[in-house]
């Protein structure tokens, strides 16, 4: 729904964690080292988010694009995945933080499908703030992902094959049980999506910061929420509708 009111908190927010390897390479330490200090980030922003009263904060973790890089460093980012998923389930538990993951699961390795499935199953019942973590995800698999199950219910006879509604077929992404982002963050200055969350980001505000990702802090989440907040969100509506709606 067209909204202009600018001291709401978006609900759900999306970050594309990027600059890792340039972080650490503008300080002659190894790649490995930044996504070290970028795991690191993970917890400081999840307790910013909290703070600042959002729902939901999902982070682009790792890409299906991803497993084409040094085989060293993809090794070294699961196991990096691993040592997170598991150091931090006391806090996520202790914070009453759910987890949940979007993307092919299945292809990560057994490690760290292991412990993200502890994590969410002793995390399930929490609901007043999640924590999603976009792993092995692409936008156009999830949306290739979403067209089989569709067809495979169409054929079962589950729904009607006339049923094209987005609102039917939005139930068969990875997303289904959450709330489209109202704001996507990507970090280190690069200005593109990078095949995240195209669908349910039709309509989000995007903000790009200049800042790596291990150097994106509170307050710079803060600037990007008051960048939204300055955002008159139109929904296909011209601002004098807009202005109109919110009276009612």
């Amino acid at each position: 729904m067209p909204t202009s009111d600018h001291n709401k908190t978006p609900q759900h927010v999306a970050i594309i964690m990027d600059g890792n390897g340039r972080w650490a390479q503008k300080r002659g330490l190894t790649r490995n080292e930044g996504h070290r200090n970028g795991a690191e980030n993970v917890r400081r922003i999840a307790d910013a988010g909290r703070e600042l009263g959002l729902r939901t904060l999902t982070l682009y973790s790792f890409s299906s694009e991803n497993w084409s890089r040094p085989k060293d460093e993809v090794g070294a980012l699961m196991k990096l995945l691993e040592f997170y998923l598991k150091r931090e389930l006391k806090t996520f538990v202790k914070n009453k933080i759910r987890l949940r993951s979007i993307g092919r699961i299945e292809e990560m390795p057994d490690g760290v499908q292991k412990a993200l499935k502890d994590t969410i199953e002793k995390t399930k019942e929490f609901n007043d703030y999640t924590l999603v973590l976009a792993l092995n995800y692409g936008s156009r698999t999830e949306v290739v992902d979403a067209a089989r199950a569709y067809a495979a219910d169409v054929q079962a006879e589950k729904i009607e094959a006339t049923d094209g509604s987005w609102e039917t077929f939005n139930r068969y992404l990875y997303t289904a049980d959450l709330p489209d982002p109202e704001l996507i963050i990507r970090t280190s200055g690069e200005e593109r999506l990078s095949n995240f969350m195209l669908m349910q980001g039709a309509y989000s505000e995007l903000v790009f910061s200049p800042l790596y990702w291990p150097d994106f802090d509170k307050a710079a989440l803060v600037s990007a929420i008051e960048t939204y907040h300055k955002r008159e969100r139109r929904f296909g509506l011209t601002g004098e509708q807009v202005k109109d709606t919110s009276k009612v």
